[in-house]
């Protein structure tokens, strides 16, 4: 049995920590007595948010996570300021307002990539000697999008399928080593990020209406951070929340045909593709 992790005293690297879950995440983890490494491109936001954490067990380095001499600069500047990491979280994440592929800006879905995954490994890659040398733990924050049907939100989609994979791999890889990984796989949580995709954008709005209740339920942010630390402490494999996900996940070598037959006939989501195509170019 994989032994549990207390958080005590370890030193645990949260990106995307300005707000949403990774703020939460940084909480509940320094409620169970870490020592958190904030790190977020926004830096006002970031200071803001720090200012609401115990300034003695919290580190904040401005870094974007594209940017990978920046995340390597970090990890050095940290690991000698503040201590050698232990628990990484990779949350950093965007997402376009939804377009088809074929109207899309490719640009946008580059820059998608280049946070979701790219930005990911940017952030895991440095730390992995460490994190293998303390036994440590990490957190490739995937989404139930993984295994959803894309429409409207390929790019973001296809971001979170690939993080799945780089995760699953980590965990296969790091096995013999005594260091541990968690996907974690969330469905709609109600954060400003979720809000300005489906809620604040009619088009987005339409788009979240295709999924029904229960699969359309959101979790705080504060519930997704919470079901995560303890999963870290566990060193659970993987993270599903709210839980109906699981089962979805589980089915959906099933499932997903079924579903990918009923949009392409169903006129509603016809009419909305159309309505997504004739939408205004956006802009990255």
């Amino acid at each position: 049995m994989t032994r549990s992790l207390n958080l005590a005293g370890r030193v645990a690297l949260v990106t995307g920590a300005a707000q949403g879950i990774g703020l939460s995440m940084a909480r509940e983890l320094l409620g169970r007595g870490a020592r958190v490494v904030l790190v977020d491109r926004d830096e006002i936001t970031l200071k803001r948010a720090a200012e609401t954490l115990d300034a003695n067990a919290t580190f904040v380095a401005v870094a974007d996570v594209t940017d990978r001499d920046a995340m390597a600069d970090v990890l050095a500047r940290s690991s000698e300021d503040f201590g050698p990491i232990d628990v990484v979280v990779a949350n950093a994440g965007i997402t376009p307002l939804p377009a088809t592929i074929r109207t899309s800006n490719l640009a946008e879905f580059d820059r998608v990539m280049a946070v979701n995954l790219t930005g990911a490994l940017n952030t895991i890659h440095p730390t992995l000697d460490g994190i293998v040398e303390r036994g440590g733990h990490i957190v490739v924050v995937s989404s139930a999008a993984a295994f959803s049907p894309g429409l409207g939100g390929s790019a973001y989609m296809a971001s979170k399928a690939a993080v799945e994979q780089v995760g699953r791999a980590l965990r296969l890889e790091l096995a013999h080593t005594g260091a541990t990984v968690t996907v974690a796989y969330y469905g709609f949580v109600d954060t400003e990020l979720a809000r300005n995709t489906l809620d604040r954008d009619p088009l987005g709005a339409r788009v979240g209406e295709l999924l029904p209740w229960p699969m359309n339920r959101r979790v705080s942010p504060e519930r997704a951070a919470a079901v995560t630390v303890r999963a870290i402490e566990r060193r659970a494999p993987r993270v599903v929340t709210p839980r109906l996900w699981a089962v979805y996940s589980a089915l959906r070598g099933i499932v997903n045909p079924l579903i990918d037959e009923w949009i392409v006939r169903n006129r509603t989501v016809h009419t909305l593709v159309d309505d997504l195509e004739r939408r205004e170019p956006i802009d990255p």
